[in-house]
């Protein structure tokens, strides 16, 4: 009977894990349709036939550069499930990153996604921050041209461009749609907002500063 429940303890822990990240495909491809009256819904997306699909399906035009004129010195131009179809059960999915000279791509996580950076052009100052039980350590490092830097799924992370011209940077991300939150925009730009009270306490500021911070607009670079 021990060995049933050994067998059984395993079995629920590889579901864990397996159920952790994006399902593996079962099938050649799985194209997603946005058409919800017909095909068959999985991860998230309904599929087309198989027969239908094209290589349209697989392919997103000219990854060109972002229009960094805003107030943060970056754009973020992702390539997901949603703008090429075929990822659907994937696992996988990139985005090309732009920054003017002292651009800033703002501390943000990834909720369903690692991502993995490599710098094209410029130099880049990046870092994450790991988790409270790991006291909240601050990882950074400075990345030249070529230079390659992993954010572990979920945690805290930001790029600022800390050379002399303009920066471009291709992640890659361990999800179909890893999807994006960025920490001063979730807390200070949630609609509707955050209580004063409670973001005041939690940063222990006066209520005055959390009120400014609100009404700022916060920009959103992706």
């Amino acid at each position: 009977m021990k060995v049933v429940y050994f067998i059984f303890a395993l079995l629920a822990l590889a579901c864990s894990i397996a159920f952790s990240y994006d399902p593996s495909p079962l099938q050649d491809f799985c194209v997603a349709i946005n058409d919800t009256r017909s095909g068959v819904f999985v991860n998230g997306k309904f599929c087309k036939d198989l027969k239908l699909a094209t290589a349209e399906d697989f392919f997103f035009p000219g990854l060109g550069p972002g229009n960094t004129l805003n107030p943060l010195g970056s754009k973020v131009t992702p390539v997901t499930v949603n703008e090429i179809l075929g990822l659907n059960t994937l696992g996988i999915s990139l985005a090309r990153i732009d920054f003017a000279p002292k651009g800033l791509n703002p501390p943000h996580t990834h909720p369903r996604g690692t991502e993995i950076l490599v710098v094209v052009e410029g130099t880049l100052y990046v870092g994450f921050v790991t988790s409270n039980q790991d006291n909240n350590r601050l990882f950074t490092k400075v990345l030249n041209k070529g230079d390659v830097f992993v954010f572990p799924i979920g945690l805290i992370h930001f790029q600022q461009n800390v050379g002399y011209g303009n920066a471009v940077a291709i992640a890659a991300l361990s999800s179909q749609n890893p999807g994006v939150i960025t920490i001063a925009n979730a807390v200070f730009g949630s609609y509707p907002p955050i209580s004063d009270e409670v973001l005041a306490k939690a940063f222990q500021v006066d209520k005055n500063l959390i009120d400014y911070l609100q009404k700022q607009f916060w920009s959103n670079n992706s």
